[in-house]
């Protein structure tokens, strides 16, 4: 019976992963797909570390867990139903059992957070040029080199919009979701409901110091952008840090990720990391002008 019922369960997920469209794997676009598994593709030493971390621990311990209880479970069925003991057992407890489903739990949980906390320290440690981080392999304990701070950028969550600031520039802009009728006129080939009518705008390769906070009037956001493994909230009255270094060009997406009010699913992230010398003249024409002769100067996104 035990034997057939996992032949029964190995036909079912294989013929549901035959069945499972393509581009539900298809992570590499900026934003999550509809029917999409896994996380969305990393850019960043940050994400790369995320990826490692749930792909190589936290995915494989759950799936041996399941596998665990549900062979446990089987065991039970067949060998403990009423058929197989007419007699049932007198037993009201296990010392033994008691001990191991207690120490195991703990064990798991305490091999799970120890490469957790390396992962969340790396996200909120700043890079000084010196300190290394641990990029695609958790078990690596820090091999990749990331420099410096090279930009400065802070962002206000505000009731529904953000606010950025490019601190050592000294020029700032908001940004608010793209309304469907805008989106199609002017940018019909980014996301409904992620679409934003102004991105923030970074060099690829640049270590990018993120300064996090909320208007002092008003409520708690959180700042997130999957591609790039940050996410942080943005509290009224404080000052949060965080870093990201895209080493791909393009538009990453995020939201806001802190229940805010009646409109905080209106609340996008939008981030586009052009090359350099692209950076180098949209700020020298957005500190001489407005935002719009700046992002001008921007090769139109297809």
């Amino acid at each position: 019976m035990t034997g057939q019922f996992l032949r029964s369960f190995g036909i079912v997920l294989a013929s549901a992963l035959a069945l499972t469209p393509a581009a539900v794997f298809a992570q590499d676009r900026g934003h999550p797909l509809p029917g999409q598994i896994g996380l969305q593709a990393s850019v960043t030493t940050i994400m790369d570390s995320i990826h490692a971390f749930h792909d190589g621990i936290l995915l494989w311990t759950s799936v041996l867990i399941t596998l665990l209880v549900m062979v446990l479970l089987v065991i039970v069925m067949v060998r403990f139903n009423a058929k197989a003991n007419p007699k049932p057992s007198t037993n009201t407890h296990n010392t033994l059992i008691e001990i191991v489903w207690t120490v195991v739990p703990i064990l798991v949980l305490v091999i799970i957070a120890i490469p957790s906390f390396s992962v969340l320290t790396d996200q909120l440690t700043l890079p000084d040029g010196q300190r290394k981080y641990l990029g695609p392999n958790i078990f690596s304990f820090g091999e990749v080199e990331v420099p410096a701070p090279e930009l400065t950028v802070k962002v206000t969550g505000n009731q529904w919009y953000w606010d950025y600031e490019y601190v050592d520039q000294d020029k700032s802009f908001s940004s608010n979701i793209y309304g469907d009728a805008d989106r199609e006129a002017n940018k019909p080939g980014q996301p409904r409901l992620l679409a934003v009518d102004y991105e923030l705008v970074v060099p690829v390769d640049t270590t990018v110091r993120m300064q996090i906070t909320a208007d002092p009037a008003g409520v708690i956001h959180a700042f997130a952008v999957p591609s790039f493994g940050i996410k942080i909230d943005a509290v009224p009255g404080k000052l949060n840090e965080t870093w990201f270094n895209a080493r791909k060009t393009g538009i990453y997406y995020g939201q806001c990720s802190e229940l805010c009010g009646k409109d905080h699913a209106f609340m996008p992230i939008a981030v586009r990391v052009v090359t350099k010398d692209e950076f180098a003249l949209w700020m020298k024409t957005f500190q001489e002008g407005f935002i719009d002769d700046a992002n001008a100067t921007l090769a139109k996104v297809e």
